[in-house]
């Protein structure tokens, strides 16, 4: 490509990010806090673009003032002798320059295809195949005197496992994620977390047993409510502990704008 249509894929690019940012759509690829980045970078590439196209613009305009300039020179320069000229033509051939590949334009669909469309978040698949990455957490904050309790799934699940559900009183919490399910068929409540951004997501998952919908759908969204249980099992995957929801009541909802749960690393 040349420096122009380098400087347009660098200002698609810029847009792309600026869009993404501007929107919950970088949610799909990092994490929240990470926003200004984005924002910053789209802002960058979108000014050195415009850098560049103004610097070739400006570099042209040089160039073809020098080849005006040099037309009454070459006027008043004598007759060219006849060699010279039969050279002429061959030194032209050698000047020219062959234009780049169409193909190189290629390039900007990844982009058009990242303003565009949005891809979709990591669900049960990559959660059944990945283990949990429940860590221990190094305190508790506290949690709200109403009762079920709203807690995100991943600090249910560490209350659960390590600190045996006492912080819960007795009373019941709501978890909201992405339904997953087993080779057996049973059910796994699940969020993922994120360190960085959806490439190093990992799943978190909260077993269900009580009054489980009859019929559930891999990544549809739940919100459950229920009671801590002593019971645990362990994931097949990395052995790691998945405490489990007695369940009492669960209802569809829609997709969070904030599909992944970051609270883990907090």
């Amino acid at each position: 490509m040349n420096r122009q249509a380098q400087a347009a894929v660098m200002f698609l690019v810029g847009a792309a990010l600026l869009h993404a940012g501007a929107t919950n759509l970088y949610l799909r690829y990092v994490k929240a806090g990470l926003q200004w980045l984005v924002l910053a970078g789209g802002a960058v590439l979108i000014v050195s673009a415009l850098a560049t196209a103004w610097y070739e613009w400006k570099h042209a305009r040089t160039r073809k003032a020098e080849r005006q300039a040099a037309v009454p020179a070459a006027a008043e320069q004598t007759a060219v002798p006849a060699a010279a000229r039969e050279a002429e033509p061959e030194a032209h051939a050698h000047a020219h320059v062959h234009p780049e590949p169409r193909i190189s334009w290629l390039l900007v669909l990844p982009i058009l295809a990242l303003i565009l469309i949005a891809p979709p978040a990591l669900g049960s698949y990559s959660a059944m195949r990945a283990g949990t990455a429940l860590q221990h957490p190094y305190g508790y904050l506290k949690l709200p005197a109403s009762d079920p309790i709203p807690i995100n799934l991943v600090d249910y699940a560490g209350r659960a496992v390590y600190d045996h559900g006492r912080s819960f009183g007795g009373r019941s919490v709501r978890l909201t994620g992405f339904v997953a399910l087993d080779k057996s068929g049973a059910p796994y409540l699940v969020r993922m977390a994120l360190n960085c951004c959806a490439a190093d997501a990992q799943p978190v998952k909260v077993a269900l047993t009580g009054k489980v919908p009859p019929v559930l759908q891999p990544d549809a969204w739940l919100q459950v409510t229920g009671t801590y249980t002593a019971r645990v099992t362990h994931d097949p995957v990395n052995n790691g502990p998945i405490p489990y929801l007695n369940v009492t009541e669960a209802k569809p909802v829609p997709v969070p704008s904030d599909p992944y749960d970051e609270s883990w690393n907090n």
